[in-house]
C-alpha cells in the first residue's frame, strides 16, 4: 500500500522473496558486523572467504544464534585441529537436541497442531492445554535445534554462542529474555536499546525504550500484528514488574537466600503463565484466533470434573497418553533444573564408565522409542 500512494510498481510475489530475507537471521549478524566495524569494535575482515564463512557457517546459518565477530572471526582464523574431548561432547548435546526435538517438541505438536488449526471446534481446558503444549513445543523445537547446531560446530571445534538457559525456571520477564533465545535479546540490547538511551534516561523514556525494542523483536518475527502484540505484551510486563519493589538489587528478597527461593516458588509460575499467555498470540494465525483462544479457555470450568473430561475427549487424551509423555518431560525438567548450577553435560562425562554409559544408551533408547512414528515437521523458526 505504501509503494501503491507513491507511485512505485512493486509485486506482491517480490516482496513473498524480499521480506524473509530482510528479517532473517544472518541479515542480523551482518548489520552487527557493519556497527561493530562502524563503533570501531573490530577491524574489518580482509579476507572473503573468512567472511563468507562467518555470514554462512552452516550449522546457525538457518536458525541462529547470531553471532558477532568479535568471537566468531577469530575462530575461523584460527588452525583447528581434532580433539576427541571437544567432538565427544558435540556429539552428546546433538544427541540432546535429537531427543527434545524428536520426543518430545514433534509429539507435542500433534495435540497443538490437532487444537490450534481448528479452533471452533475446541473450548475450555483443551485451549489452555495446547497452549501450554506449544510453550513446551517451542522450546524443545527451538533449542533442540541449537543444541544440534552447537554440537556439530564444536566437532569441528568451533564455540557458538548459547541460546537457551533454562528459561521457563525464570523468575521475571526480564530473566527469561535473559534465557531465551539470549544471541536475539543480546542483539537487541546491543543495537537497539542501548542506542535508543537504555535506562540512562527518565522513567516514561526508560519505559518507552523496552516498549520499542520489543515490538521490533515482535515485528522481527513477522510482518503481522500477532506478533507485533506478542513483543508488545513482553515489553508492557516487563515495565510492569520494574515498579515491583522485590526487583531491586537492595530488596531482602534478593539478598537473603532462604526469602528469595520462597519468592521464586511464587514468581517462576508466574512468569511461567504470563509467558504462556503472550505465545497465544505467537502461535495463533490470526489475532481473531487469539482471541478467540483468551475468550473461550475457562469456558465452563464452574463445573469442573466435566471441564476436564470434555477436553479429555475433545483431545482425544487419555491416560496412557500422559504418561507416555510424561517420562520426557520429566527427563526435560530435571535436565534444566541441573543446568542451572552445572554443566550436565560435562557432568555426566566425569562419571565412571558403568554409570555416563547406560545414561547414554537411556537416551538413545528414548529417541528410538518415544519419537513421534509418521511424524515430520520442519523446525518452527525455519520460517523466521
Amino acid at each position: 500500500m505504501l509503494f501503491q500512494k507513491i507511485s512505485i510498481p512493486i509485486q506482491p510475489f517480490t516482496l513473498k522473496l524480499a521480506l524473509p530475507i530482510g528479517i532473517s537471521f544472518y541479515i542480523f549478524q551482518v548489520i552487527s558486523y557493519l556497527v561493530d566495524v562502524y563503533r570501531g569494535d573490530i577491524h574489518a575482515e580482509k579476507h572473503l572467504g573468512i567472511y563468507a564463512v562467518y555470514i554462512s557457517f552452516f550449522p546457525k546459518v538457518m536458525q541462529g544464534p547470531i553471532e558477532r565477530g568479535k568471537k566468531l572471526l577469530p575462530q575461523l582464523h584460527s588452525r583447528h585441529t581434532f580433539q576427541y574431548g571437544q567432538a565427544s561432547y558435540g556429539l552428546k548435546q546433538m544427541a540432546w537436541g535429537y531427543f527434545k526435538k524428536l520426543v518430545l517438541a514433534d509429539s507435542l505438536s500433534v495435540y497443538v497442531n490437532q487444537v490450534y488449526n481448528d479452533l471452533p471446534s475446541y473450548k475450555g481446558l483443551s485451549l489452555i492445554l495446547a497452549t501450554f503444549f506449544f510453550a513446551i513445543q517451542l522450546y524443545c523445537d527451538f533449542s533442540g535445534y541449537t543444541d544440534i547446531a552447537l554440537g556439530s560446530a564444536k566437532i569441528l571445534g568451533i564455540n557458538l554462542t548459547q541460546n537457551f538457559k533454562a528459561p521457563y525456571f525464570a523468575s521475571s520477564i526480564k530473566d527469561f529474555w535473559g534465557r531465551w533465545h539470549i544471541s536475539l535479546s543480546s542483539w537487541l540490547r546491543d543495537y537497539i536499546y542501548i542506542p535508543l538511551g537504555g535506562n540512562r534516561v527518565g522513567k516514561v523514556r526508560h519505559s518507552l525504550n523496552i516498549l520499542i525494542t520489543f515490538l521490533v523483536s515482535g515485528l522481527w518475527h513477522g510482518a503481522s500484528w500477532n506478533y507485533v502484540l506478542w513483543g508488545g505484551l513482553h515489553g508492557v510486563f516487563q515495565i510492569i514488574e520494574g515498579f515491583f519493589p522485590w526487583n531491586s538489587k537492595k530488596s531482602p528478597f534478593q539478598r537473603n537466600k532462604h526469602y528469595h527461593f520462597l519468592l521464586c516458588l511464587i514468581t517462576v509460575p508466574c512468569t511461567f503463565l504470563l509467558v504462556c499467555f503472550a505465545w497465544i498470540f505467537f502461535r495463533a494465525v490470526t489475532l481473531q484466533d487469539a482471541f478467540y483462544v483468551i475468550s473461550n479457555m475457562f469456558d465452563g470450568i464452574t463445573q469442573f470434573p466435566a471441564y476436564i473430561q470434555d477436553c479429555a475427549l475433545q483431545m482425544g487424551l487419555t491416560l496412557s497418553h500422559l504418561s507416555y509423555n510424561c517420562l520426557p518431560l520429566v527427563l526435560l525438567f530435571l535436565y534444566d533444573l541441573a543446568s542451572l548450577k552445572t554443566d550436565v553435560i560435562t557432568f555426566i562425562s566425569r562419571q565412571r564408565f558403568f554409570i555416563r554409559w547406560p545414561v547414554y544408551l537411556f537416551l538413545l533408547l528414548v529417541i528410538l522409542l518415544f519419537s513421534e512414528k509418521g511424524v515430520s515437521t520442519e523446525f518452527i523458526y525455519m520460517q523466521f
